[in-house]
């Protein structure tokens, strides 16, 4: 008689489901970012080198828009796998060892990390915004409140996802098959 395959709450698999769908999508919001990235370098060398006038708004956009798209990010190369792992002996492990290894690893490291993470930012967002904290890289002086609330987002965005990864890894502790969402990323 063979043993029968453990099943996994379907309740879970709903979460990963809507966890994994939202962090798909918000992902096409982060890449419209893009735009003012590169209108923004685009008009300041146009202007520098061109017209011989440089911009004073530029590097203000440049660095928010970058470092936005970069932290907002962060939540999908969590859920595609694209993080650095040290893989020297994980390839050798079992997916249930693997899943074990992730779900200590996410319990004791990254949950807790990403909620102190959230907290301290979100203070650090909520002062700025009462003193309308002002960038000081040019002399355009942009209020820079808002580009502070993306680190607490982008925070509670890798926390969210990272609930959905350790619910996979639980599933591959319990059903010894890995939770296949992740691209496999050459180099």
């Amino acid at each position: 008689m063979s043993n029968p395959v453990p099943t996994f709450p379907p309740a879970a698999l709903r979460v990963i489901s809507i966890i994994d769908g939202f962090t798909e999508k918000f992902v096409i919001l982060v890449a419209i970012l893009t735009a003012p990235l590169v209108l923004a370098n685009t008009i300041e060398v146009v202007s520098r080198y061109l017209l011989g006038s440089p911009t004073i708004w530029a590097a203000d956009v440049t660095v928010m828009s970058y470092g936005s798209i970069f932290m907002l990010g962060a939540s999908y190369a969590l859920l595609k796998g694209a993080h650095v792992r040290t893989d020297i002996f994980w390839e050798n492990f079992t997916p249930r060892t693997k899943g074990a290894i992730d779900a200590v690893c996410y319990v004791a490291l990254f949950l807790p990390v990403m909620v102190i993470v959230f907290y301290m930012s979100l203070d650090d967002f909520i002062y700025a915004y009462e003193i309308n904290e002002k960038s000081t890289l040019s002399l355009w002086m942009p209020v820079i409140w808002p580009f502070r609330g993306v680190i607490p987002l982008a925070a509670l965005l890798l926390l969210v996802q990272g609930l959905s990864e350790l619910l996979k890894s639980l599933f591959a502790v319990k059903t010894g098959q890995a939770f296949e969402t992740h691209e496999k990323i050459e180099l």
